[in-house]
């Protein structure tokens, strides 16, 4: 792709609705013949979706309609996110030494995580079975020559190790999803890192009850954290920790086990974290995009051209209200 600019567009999560107002305000046409899922591009400019553009929103055929028609006509690029990834491992059956019937197993929490997904696509299963084959083909990470985007974690090291095994490229196949069903393997460690981040576990006996009603052990935490001291200083996630454990400060073997992204590499964007209110960049060289639009809040864009410093007044963003999502 030609591109003299890259617009990179957080988690969508079937709000086709307010994708569509995004593409429109950032300057992309709908190309389009009458009665054809839309087709957007841009005189001059690349989109870049960084995943989880299912599950959960009220159009969610529409919206990868919309996606899947910029990738493949060179209007757009999009990575998988862990939704696409769930969805894949949902379908996948998983290996004998697994004792798992898929690699996603079909539990409670899992079906009704994929349920709106499934339920639009119920009347079209050759169109679902068509999707999950091009989500199949959508790499993991992207590296441009100024800029880098993966859905939830750069990890340098795992990246650089997934390159020297699997010749440089960022897709994966069945046979890699399937062998991530054993969570000792490199497989598991590598699509849980890119697509779900890093995290912490909390003290013995303590969890924390999130906003969808699950009980959690174990906190979301910074890859790019500098010289973390307490666990308030690396936990991000929209679900704050209690006020005790957040002042807990962190020992030997859990800073061993943190990240960390420099100042000195070229910028990365990421989507995953739900985050709130307006978007702005977390370091001068990291940026997420994920502000919660399905749950009312903003669809995210960050226009980039080139610059290593991340700038404030060049993030676009769409607020979802519930009129929009009926419309």
């Amino acid at each position: 792709m030609n591109s003299k600019g890259y617009d990179i567009i957080g988690d969508v999560h079937g709000c086709a609705n307010t994708l569509e107002l995004l593409l429109q305000k950032l300057g992309y046409e709908n190309y389009a013949a009458a009665g054809e899922w839309p087709l957007y591009r841009h005189p001059s400019r690349t989109a870049v979706f960084l995943g989880d553009v299912l599950d959960r929103g009220p159009r969610i055929r529409r919206a990868l309609y919309i996606v899947k028609r910029m990738v493949d006509e060179g209007a757009a690029y999009c990575i998988m996110g862990n939704h696409e990834l769930n969805a894949l491992a949902y379908t996948t059956e998983a290996p004998p030494q697994s004792d798992k019937h898929y690699v996603r197993e079909h539990n409670t929490r899992h079906n009704r995580q994929i349920a709106e997904t499934l339920n639009e696509f119920a009347a079209y299963p050759e169109e679902w079975r068509m999707f999950l084959d091009w989500i199949q083909k959508r790499p993991l990470f992207l590296e441009f020559e100024a800029f880098r985007v993966v859905h939830a974690c750069w990890d340098i090291a795992l990246i650089k190790k997934f390159r020297s095994r699997y010749e440089g490229g960022a897709c994966i196949d069945a046979n890699f999803i399937r062998r991530s069903a054993i969570r000792s393997s490199f497989e598991h460690k590598f699509l849980d890192r890119l697509t779900r981040g890093t995290d912490l576990r909390l003290p013995e006996g303590r969890f924390i009850t999130g906003r969808d009603g699950l009980d959690r052990h174990a906190f979301r935490t910074k890859f790019w954290a500098d010289e973390p001291v307490t666990f308030r200083d690396v936990a991000f996630q929209p679900d704050p920790l209690p006020e005790d454990i957040g002042e807990l400060h962190l020992n030997s073997e859990q800073k061993e086990s943190l990240l960390s992204y420099h100042s000195d590499e070229k910028p990365v964007f990421v989507g995953h974290y739900w985050l709130q209110g307006e978007p702005a960049p977390i370091k001068s060289n990291l940026a997420c995009l994920d502000y919660s639009a399905v749950k009312y809040g903003k669809l995210a864009c960050y226009r980039f051209d080139g610059e290593s410093t991340l700038d404030k007044e060049k993030f676009v963003s769409i607020a979802v209200t519930p009129e929009l999502n009926a419309q």
